[in-house]
């Protein structure tokens, strides 16, 4: 269609060139009414095609739009949680708009110019054809063109990378202050980010600056190009008509292709920014879909788990140059039961937790499931086994049924209500106006940080799992929400392995067995009635025996899980 289109384009500067050496020159009418009637056929037509090829355009626009938009979505959803945190939230916000930028470069004015540029040669012919006196001056005037496109990208390309760098670092603090926004009005902290999102805005601002002139220096050069070719195809066209090289009819259709010609080009000048945003829109993305995923497909089928768990001298740090969060920790949970893992803070608790649930890959050792290394399976077979309750519960905005079955929405009204009266929160949904369909706000803004805790549990039991791990469950609650819990808990470990890290002692006391870590390793482990005494500062009676280890690492520690806030040995002396 375009190399239709660039040929029907030739017909106006031979027209043009007919009317003035037949008709004007020898009154031809009846000439004219010919040329007329072909004219208007060819606009018609010329107009059907390209009304054909900007729907060609759109389709193509939509369907890379949902090609990669999907693609990048299944892409960072497959990506381990390690690669997520290496990188702030506005890069990944910032891949939604690479895919913009890929979508509008293929299928907007810059796909058209690229697939018009090549048909620059025919109007070169043409003009050899029609005014060989002057067209020489086209051929000195395209290289001139040629290097101010090239020279432009190279510039546009730096400029545009300084400007999405300070873009993302402003976005990332407005992510900030956004999500901090309860902390930012209580406190009064506006004085204090006013310097801060200043200090980000200038620097974008400069940086956009410098790039919107950069812009306007090659693009006004590709102005004064043009108006030069056209004086200059002028001033040697009349030498050659005063010679009678060349008709008046030939120089003015000249210029009018000379126009055809150097307006791709020009534009080239102009749109190379695009094109240099496409180019690093899709290095990023590629970058991204060349990243290593979480397996997709489970090598090994596994009924539904027992529960049992066991860390074989497992370590992970959070870079190669850091010291390890959790130190050859060697530790087995038994299946069914409340356990805990407690420790002063920093002392690698909740790492352990996301390596006992496949979050992070351990550097060294590995975590099996009964017996089975979970890396031999994908993260959907994890998470339908394996419940998960983080200290911040992540609510999102719509209908407390929605929160809970999100996990599985294939999930039915019975075991939606299974679970949410195994959670203790049931009752407090039906009470609600609307009940299971009732809306919490944006991230459960409506509902306390305890009902935000129970429905985050429903949420983990939906599916029925064999684990459920829980990161400090009590952080937010008060005394009376917290015994609602333990009973809670109790009820849950009794055909499940339940995993808390906790410093409370109401929950402590429901323990069977207990890990306590120290700087990433184990410091102390096993039954709760034997540790817990230690933990509390009073070690238990013995009969003259040597205390029985139990098969993790144990290493001397006072009171390993001493902590300021929740201290059990602060609440015994209390």
């Amino acid at each position: 269609m375009s190399a239709f289109v660039n040929v029907l384009a030739l017909a106006v500067p031979v027209f043009t060139l007919q009317v003035y050496d037949r008709v004007v020159a020898h009154a031809g009418l009846r000439t004219l009414e010919g040329l007329i009637i072909g004219m208007a056929f060819i606009v018609i037509f010329d107009y059907a095609l390209r009304q054909s090829r900007s729907r060609i355009m759109q389709t193509v626009a939509l369907r890379v739009d949902v090609l990669i938009g999907r693609k990048l979505f299944n892409k960072v959803m497959e990506l381990p949680l390690q690669t997520l945190e290496s990188q702030t939230s506005a890069h990944w916000q910032s891949l939604f708009r690479d895919v913009d930028t890929v979508r509008n470069a293929l299928s907007g004015a810059s796909a058209i110019l690229v697939a018009d540029l090549p048909f620059a040669i025919l109007f070169l012919g043409l003009i050899f054809v029609i005014a060989p006196a002057i067209a020489w001056v086209l051929l000195i005037i395209l290289p001139v063109f040629t290097f101010v496109a090239w020279r432009s990208g190279n510039v546009m390309a730096a400029a545009n990378s300084e400007e999405r760098q300070t873009s993302q670092s402003r976005d990332s603090l407005i992510a900030e202050m956004i999500s901090g926004r309860t902390t930012i009005k209580a406190l009064a902290l506006d004085g204090a980010m006013r310097p801060l999102w200043e200090d980000k805005h200038a620097d974008n601002i400069e940086r956009s600056i410098l790039r919107g002139s950069k812009t306007d220096i090659y693009s006004n050069i590709g102005a004064s190009l043009s108006m030069m070719t056209s004086i200059a195809v002028t001033t040697v066209g009349a030498i050659a008509i005063i010679d009678q090289r060349l008709t008046i009819g030939a120089l003015i259709a000249t210029n009018m292709l000379s126009g055809r010609l150097l307006g791709p080009l020009n534009q080239l000048v102009t749109q190379w920014r695009t094109y240099t945003s496409f180019k690093q829109s899709v290095e990023r993305l590629g970058e991204v879909f060349n990243s290593p995923s979480e397996r997709q497909e489970s090598k090994v089928k596994l009924v539904r788990p027992n529960g049992e768990i066991t860390a074989e001298h497992i370590s992970f740090s959070y870079s190669e140059d850091q010291q390890p969060v959790v130190d050859r920790v060697n530790v087995t949970i038994k299946a069914s039961g409340v356990h805990a893992l407690v420790g002063r803070n920093g002392s690698g608790k909740t790492t352990l937790l996301k390596l006992l649930l496949g979050l992070y890959e351990p550097s060294d050792g590995r975590v099996l499931l009964d017996g089975a290394d979970i890396s031999q399976f994908t993260r959907s077979e994890l998470a339908r086994w394996i419940g998960y309750v983080p200290q911040e519960c992540v609510l999102f905005a719509g209908s407390v049924h929605d929160n809970i079955v999100n996990r599985f929405p294939e999930a039915t009204d019975e075991q939606l209500i299974k679970a949410a009266t195994a959670a203790g929160v049931h009752k407090f949904i039906i009470d609600m106006p609307d009940g299971y369909a009732t809306e919490i706000g944006e991230a459960g803004s409506r509902l306390s940080g305890g009902q935000r805790q129970r429905i985050a549990i429903a949420r983990a039991l939906v599916g029925d799992p064999s684990v459920l791990l829980l990161d400090e469950p009590s952080s937010s609650l008060d005394r009376q929400a917290e015994q609602e819990l333990r009973r809670t808990l109790l009820d849950i470990g009794r055909d499940r392995t339940v995993v808390i890290v906790t410093h409370s002692p109401i929950l402590l006391a429901i323990c069977k067995d207990l890990v306590a870590l120290d700087k990433g390793k184990v410091a102390l482990a096993g039954p709760a009635k034997e540790i817990l005494p230690r933990l509390f500062g009073t070690p238990p009676k013995t009969t003259g025996r040597k205390e029985t280890q139990t098969s993790a690492q144990q290493q001397p520690a006072a009171n390993p899980s001493a902590d300021t806030s929740g201290n059990p040995q602060t609440e015994s002396r209390k």
